[in-house]
């Protein structure tokens, strides 16, 4: 057995294990389709370690979960929305590694988290009105496109400014999928420089991520699975609903921080 992993087994006690597996369940499942649910994913492992060591462990097994997602729901995806989003999405991700020491993470998490509550509300109540979909401005998937890189970089949030957006769009239900797959596909792996410059990738971390693998790919392809069950309006009163979740989440983490 190679030392490094015989020092990562040896060094976890019951608490590390058990959050893990449960975060990455959530993230496996949220990269199945039911987009919102990865955001708790990290605060669930925290429990049970330092959130830091939870993104550097988590972000080797979301690259590998983006394979099988991407691969399920990927050829649907609206290559439009992508191109607009993608690009402003790279300059979010630079601003948020570049401004992360000024910009406190319980603001960001507070301020998507609001807004993404009342964001949840307004399109349940849409959707009960019968509101016809609504295309955005080419300027708003920018827009949004930039705000989820630099909110996935900060706090790791970047699902809900992506869903304001394309959520009132209206897009069949493997169509959201697959968008939503690529794009944050092109997220994780545009984050891969700055945790190997900032040295996440630490030999125990990698034997970890490594670990929890299988796990990750099971809940992965369940949730494949799963989603397929719920047809196009069910589906999205699922992601409504996950929004307000997540929201709330993140609005209570925002106030904790400032708090404490």
């Amino acid at each position: 057995m190679p030392p490094e992993l015989l020092a990562a087994l040896t060094a976890q006690d019951a608490g590390f294990w058990v959050t893990a597996l449960i975060g990455v369940v959530l993230f496996g499942l949220a990269k199945g389709g039911f987009a919102g649910l990865g955001v708790l994913g990290v605060p669930v492992m925290a429990l049970g370690m330092s959130p830091v060591t939870a993104a550097a462990i988590l972000l080797p097994i979301l690259l590998v979960q983006d394979v099988f997602s991407v691969r399920a729901f990927g050829a649907h995806r609206d290559s439009g929305l992508l191109r607009v989003m993608v690009p402003s999405a790279c300059i979010g991700i630079a601003a948020g590694w570049a401004l992360a020491r000024y910009v406190p993470v319980a603001m960001v998490e507070l301020a998507v988290g609001v807004i993404a509550m009342a964001f949840g509300v307004q399109r349940i109540a849409a959707h009960r009105r019968g509101v016809a979909a609504r295309i955005g401005a080419a300027w708003e998937g920018v827009a949004a496109g930039a705000a989820a890189g630099f909110t996935s970089q900060i706090a790791h949030a970047g699902g809900p400014p992506f869903q304001m957006h394309v959520l009132p769009r209206g897009l069949p239900r493997d169509v959201f999928i697959g968008t939503s797959s690529v794009f944050f596909a092109v997220i994780n792996w545009l984050k891969v420089p700055a945790y190997w410059a900032l040295g996440a990738f630490t030999p125990a971390n990698l034997w970890l991520a490594l670990l929890l693998m299988p796990a990750a790919i099971l809940a992965t392809w369940a949730g494949t699975k799963l989603v397929r069950r719920f047809d196009g309006p069910r589906f999205y009163a699922i992601i409504h609903w996950l929004m307000i979740l997540v929201g709330t989440k993140l609005t209570w983490d925002g106030l904790s921080a400032y708090a404490a």
